[in-house]
This record gives C-alpha cells, sequence and structure tokens, in this order.
C-alpha cells in the first residue's frame, strides 16, 4: 500500500529527506494556467521562491520517492487548458521534463467535457509513455456512483472508455468523515479493483485522538482488500496525528499498520 502526500503549503520537506522508505509519493499542488503561462499556486515554477522545493523533491526522488504534480482542484485549470490546448499544454510537458516529475494528478472539479478529458490521457500518454503515472482525484461518491461528478461526467464511462487502462489509479476524496471501510467497499462492490483504488483523507477531519480510527479502518480494509492501492493526505503541512510538529509521522504509522 503506498503513502502519499499532497504538497501544497512549501514548508520543507527536511522530516521526511531521512525516511524516504516511508513516503511512496509527493504530490506538489498545484498547476493552472492563465494569461498564456503555467503556474504552480500563484508563481511561474521557474520563480526562485521554489528552488528549495524543487531541490529537495530532486532528492528524494532519487531515493526512490514518486514525484507527481496536481493539476486543477479547488482553484481550477481545465476550462483554460482545453480553451487555449495548443499554448498551455506544451508548457505542461516541458515543465514535467524540465523537473523529471514522474506523474501527474488529474483532480477536476469544474464542468468539462468528457472527450477533451479522454484528449489530455491520450495526449500524455503519447507524449511521456505508458510508465508516466497518471491518476485522478475524484471525491469517494463519484465512484460509489456512476452518475456525472463534479466535473459534470461520469467517471465509471470514462474508466470503461478507451483511455481507462491509462489511469494508474483514483485518489479517492474520501472528506468529511467518509475515510472509511464502509466508503473503500463501497467503491470496490461498483467494479474498481482494489489496486486501482486509493483513499484519501483532509488533515484536519482527524485529531491526536481520532487519527487512531483512521489507522484501524485501513488495517480493516487491508485485510479484506490486501491490494488496496494506496491512503494519502492533504495536505503534508497538517498531516495527522502531530500536524505542524512532524507531519512525517503520519506515513511512518501507516507503513507500521
Amino acid at each position: 500500500m503506498k503513502t502519499i502526500y499532497y504538497y501544497q503549503s512549501f514548508v520543507g520537506l527536511d522530516k521526511l529527506i531521512p525516511k524516504p522508505n516511508d513516503i511512496d509519493v509527493i504530490i506538489v499542488s498545484s498547476i493552472h494556467f492563465d494569461q498564456n503561462n503555467i503556474y504552480l499556486n500563484d508563481n511561474l515554477p521557474s520563480d526562485p521562491i521554489f528552488n528549495e522545493l524543487w531541490k529537495q523533491t530532486n532528492i528524494l526522488s532519487k531515493e526512490g520517492v514518486t514525484i507527481m504534480l496536481m493539476m486543477g482542484g479547488a482553484g481550477g485549470a481545465y476550462q483554460s487548458l482545453f480553451q487555449n490546448f495548443s499554448v498551455y499544454y506544451p508548457l505542461l510537458i516541458h515543465l514535467i521534463k524540465q523537473k523529471n516529475i514522474q506523474g501527474i494528478d488529474i483532480d477536476i472539479e469544474e464542468m468539462v467535457d468528457i472527450n477533451h478529458v479522454r484528449m489530455l490521457i491520450k495526449h500524455l500518454v503519447n507524449d511521456l509513455g505508458t510508465n508516466f503515472i497518471i491518476t485522478m482525484a475524484p471525491v469517494g461518491n463519484s465512484l460509489i456512483q456512476d452518475g456525472p461528478g463534479m466535473g459534470g461526467f461520469s467517471y465509471k464511462t470514462l474508466y470503461q472508455s478507451d483511455v481507462g487502462k491509462y489511469i494508474h489509479w483514483f485518489n479517492a476524496q474520501c472528506y468529511g468523515g467518509t475515510f472509511s471501510y464502509g466508503t473503500y467497499k463501497q467503491m470496490i462492490d461498483n467494479g474498481y479493483p482494489p489496486e486501482k483504488v486509493g483513499m484519501g483523507m483532509m488533515s484536519g477531519d482527524f485529531t491526536n485522538k481520532t487519527f487512531p480510527n483512521a489507522l484501524q479502518e485501513v488495517k480493516k480494509i487491508i485485510n479484506d482488500y490486501p491490494q488496496m492501492c494506496s491512503v494519502d493526505d492533504w495536505e503534508y503541512v497538517d498531516a495527522p496525528p502531530l500536524g505542524k510538529k512532524d507531519p512525517s509521522q503520519w506515513a511512518t504509522l501507516f507503513k507500521q499498520n
């Protein structure tokens, strides 16, 4: 089972660097597009404020940690991307190659055409190969039910289409009390294989006292679904149980679970 951190508040990864065996994936967040440029949060990815970020992700990458980029999320990205694909897509590919990024997390929280999503995935595979990791981050309910999700399309339809085989796994957003065995079981019962489904928590949903419940829920899942893909946390800086004191403990405890 992979442990995955979403990393948007760039507070430094000093506590992770000594323990790369506890971490499988770091998803640097998040990419969007505007004014014919690509942005990492509010700045160009080449801005010197990110020098330490890229230095540390490179160190971890050399130790076997997979470094990915998240695109979209609450800040959007896809309407801009698809409206000006010939301008923005090459900027994305350049960034991926320049920073030795090994995968992309497609987090769609705005209305898009499913055929545009298919087109994006096909381009990524054609340009970067099948070993380049493509994940998606639907809310958990979008894998439990087959109707349109936040993006206005059905993930089941996408998964069963010609590009479904290129989606390495889903980082399901199981927030607001839905990080549980029951949620995971419903996603698997709806036809998604355990090795393709990860379960994500929101840091703020757990305290030091309640975080053991999350560990127990995942232990129950692994007992019944030993091929469970992953757990992930939004986001690193506040990862339970110790939050800003030592967010690296989150991954260590799941690996020991």
